[in-house]
């Protein structure tokens, strides 16, 4: 049996092919799942790797398999059995342990975990790319004392994707939850992209009467641009995908529900805590909720009839919305980190996130380059005003502007195009309307009313006003 300092526990898809990438970049590594078979045939599948993985068949066997100061993955579903683990862990593992939460967690969790004082050492990290990232290389958002990472980045940096300068995207965020926090913050923008993706091909569909076949080439085209990105590149091959028993487009064949894991609903309630707005996120994780509807939307669309107006756009004005969305969604997702790093005191490095979303995660594209040498310049600075996003945004709102103007009129939902032009105006205005709120807000402190419903505190059963 190989020496290994490195174990893991989860054996499902991400486990399996973190575990197999770990093995393959030369890291031997002990592995233990708790359903027994499954770690028996991950073994004899694993190929020429099986040399660098320990196969354990206990909890106690696996712990005793790796040699002290040990480092154990944690591949395990978020929320409750994470501290079933860590519990089960916690007898077999001496003070200078480690153990590492990889999956989906809840930063709030492993902020909580990491205060419980634990009899071990306790980090969190986000990885990103889904099966593929894992196996091939994923980006990775580390969490946790300095002196875990210290121990885990020779591994987690040589499992990591690669930017095209060979950059490993894979960096230590800050203590605690911080590595959880900037995932989750990337699921959110996910969820934002993958909904102006959407909707712009509802516009296509709808508006402009494109079959799937006539839209996946546009998408092709897009992606050899500005928008260049994994989201929009599959895009293009999910529009030309065919139905294997119809024939026709699988996209016409899709059931029209979007699921979520529950990450990007995080984002948008700690943007609230936060007071950062993410209308763009918000507004994707609406639409992912109003999607599960299909009941209420079929009766509503009996009702009050389907969109499927001609509408005067051209293919430049949506390549070019994308373009300004895109920018906007991301410049509220900076701007929501910075918050969280002043609220919690945590020094997260905008360029070095940018530098590790480059490569291996679900919203990789070539902007982040751009963003990244931004928030070098300068990382405080909102997105928006930085000079080459300002310039880009001079550029593409116009057309951003035609686009939402013509979704309202014509009846085609563009929630998260929509609120990232409002929170744009919004932005751009030194005095706004604001002072009517406020205002409101002072005429009914000075007059004893609730703010809820109107009712005159003075008077009847909700006693005197102070």
């Amino acid at each position: 049996m190989m020496q290994t300092h490195t174990g893991l526990i989860g054996l499902g898809t991400m486990g399996a092919a973190l575990a197999l990438n770990i093995a393959e970049k030369g890291f031997p590594i002990a592995v233990w799942n708790r359903t027994g078979s499954v770690t028996v045939a991950f073994q004899a599948t694993a190929g020429d790797l099986a040399a660098r993985i320990t196969p354990t068949e206990t909890l106690a066997g696996f712990v005793q398999a790796i040699t002290p100061p040990r480092a154990i993955i944690l591949m395990v579903p978020a929320g409750q059995p994470v501290d079933d683990q860590l519990a089960a862990l916690a007898p077999l593992l001496g003070p200078e342990d480690l153990v590492i939460d990889a999956g989906n967690a809840n930063f709030r969790d492993t902020n909580r975990r990491d205060a419980a004082g634990l009899s071990f050492r306790f980090m969190g990290i986000g990885v990103s790319g889904g099966e593929e990232g894992a196996r091939h290389g994923p980006a990775i958002m580390a969490g946790g004392p300095d002196q875990a990472w210290a121990q885990m980045k020779p591994v987690l940096q040589a499992i990591a994707a690669r930017a095209e300068d060979a950059t490993p995207c894979a960096d230590h965020m800050g203590p605690s939850g911080a590595g959880h926090f900037v995932k989750a913050v990337h699921n959110g923008i996910e969820y934002a992209d993958m909904q102006m993706i959407s909707e712009v091909y509802g516009v296509m569909r709808d508006g402009m009467g494109m079959a799937a076949a006539q839209i996946a080439p546009v998408f092709a085209r897009w992606n050899e641009g500005v928008l260049q990105s994994y989201l929009v590149e599959i895009s293009g091959q999910v529009a030309a995908a065919a139905d294997p028993v119809g024939g026709g487009a699988m996209l016409d064949v899709i059931v029209d529900a979007a699921g979520q894991k529950g990450t990007g609903r995080w984002t948008a309630v700690e943007a609230q805590h936060l007071a950062a707005p993410v209308p763009v996120i918000e507004a994707a994780v609406m639409a992912r909720n109003v999607s599960a509807r299909r009941a209420e939307r079929a009766a509503g669309e009996a009702r009050f009839g389907k969109a499927e107006a001609v509408v005067d756009l051209s293919l430049a004005d949506l390549e070019q919305a994308m373009i300004a969305g895109k920018i906007l969604c991301y410049a509220q997702g900076f701007a929501m980190m910075t918050a969280a790093a002043s609220e919690f005191d945590w020094a997260l490095d905008m360029p070095a996130i940018a530098r590790v979303w480059r490569a291996g995660c679900i919203i990789r594209s070539s902007m982040l380059n751009d963003m990244a040498q931004a928030l070098a310049e300068d990382a405080g600075r909102n997105l928006i005003l930085a000079p080459f996003f300002a310039g880009l945004l001079d550029e593409s709102l116009p057309a951003l502007r035609r686009v939402v103007a013509a979704g309202a009129l014509q009846g085609l939902p563009l929630p998260a195009l929509s609120a990232g032009l409002a929170w744009f105006d919004l932005m751009r205005q030194a005095r706004g309307t604001a002072n009517m709120v406020q205002g409101q807000r002072d005429f009914f402190g000075a007059h004893g009313f609730d703010r809820l419903d109107g009712k005159d505190l003075r008077h009847g059963p909700w006693g005197q006003a102070g």
